[in-house]
């Protein structure tokens, strides 16, 4: 199975041939997140409902094959626990997700406690896989309730400066990268790879919404 994991952020209906492809690959990839609205939204919405029923069918299942991840917005810790938990709860009972994407996650130790209760409530609801984007390095005690630590998301032109990262933590936690603005010519799983990630994303896309493009490997063929 790829490391290449897909915060792909457009609804399907307004990016059918993206999400189509995104569907095909789904076997290959490590996790696919989804996001209705910034989060689950405030009622289940229909054409995300049988998209990630594709994505399950193909393999989306906690036994193996693609990951189906619920985006979640933790506001760097300031976003109360039950809104946290309440979102956890509608991506598993309208969307059967079977993991989290927490996005905005404090990295500070201070802050640990709290995700620590979170991260309780999203086993609970029978989250199999937690990715918490911290987008940089965070304390070491995160790596004790991650699968995935994010400790990089960014452009291109910051990331090609990035030296290989220490990490004074747990051995075995599994480190992520998430680029943006990135040329179709990267070999970007090396440079990931060089940098200590294993779970990646590397996207063309620029600006204020970089995550509605895909991956250069899974573009759709024209």
């Amino acid at each position: 199975m790829s490391q290449l994991l897909v915060p792909y952020y457009e609804h399907p209906t307004v990016r059918p041939a993206e999400w189509a492809a995104i569907v095909a690959a789904a076997p290959r990839l490590y996790a696919v997140v989804l996001n209705p609205a910034s989060g689950p939204g405030e009622a289940p919405d229909p054409a995300f409902a049988e998209l990630a029923a594709q994505l399950r069918a193909v393999g989306g299942t906690p036994s193996g094959g693609v990951r189906l991840l619920g985006y979640t917005d933790t506001d760097y810790g300031r976003r109360p626990y039950a809104d946290v938990v309440e979102d956890l709860t509608h991506y598993r009972d309208w969307y059967g997700t079977d993991g989290a994407f927490l996005d905005e996650v404090a990295a500070d130790q201070k802050e640990f406690r709290h995700y620590q209760r979170i991260a309780t409530a999203a086993w609970g609801t029978g989250c199999a896989t937690l990715v918490l984007n911290h987008g940089t390095t965070p304390h070491s005690s995160y790596a004790r309730i991650a699968d995935v630590l994010v400790t990089f998301e960014g452009p291109w032109t910051t990331y090609r400066q990035l030296p290989p990262q220490s990490w004074r933590g747990t051995t075995g936690i599994r480190f992520g990268h998430l680029v943006h603005g990135v040329p179709p010519d990267v070999d970007f799983e090396a440079e990931a790879r060089a940098r200590g990630a294993s779970v990646h994303c590397a996207v063309p896309g620029v600006g204020d919404h970089p995550w509605g493009t895909l991956p250069h490997t899974l573009e759709p063929v024209q």
